[in-house]
């Protein structure tokens, strides 16, 4: 799915405002909860991303790896 960096602006406006219905043009969509418009920002921020590393105009980031290690007692 494409998403557009317009639709992304639309659901972060209503995250700042409480509000939990989205307009993207001529679509409406109502979320059931701030957690549920909270997830969708994510879904589309990755979808972005994923289509600007398809497109080449941004390199994948980079991953990080966390290791962290006890002193056995």
């Amino acid at each position: 799915m494409s998403y557009t960096p317009e639709q992304l602006a639309a659901l972060e406006r209503a995250l700042a405002t409480g509000e939990q219905r989205v307009t993207f043009g001529d679509r409406t969509v109502e979320y059931r909860s701030i957690d549920d418009l909270i997830a969708a920002i994510g879904v589309v921020r990755r979808g972005l991303e994923a289509q600007a590393i398809a497109a080449g105009t941004v390199k994948r980031r980079p991953r990080r790896v966390v290791v962290n290690t006890d002193k056995a007692t």
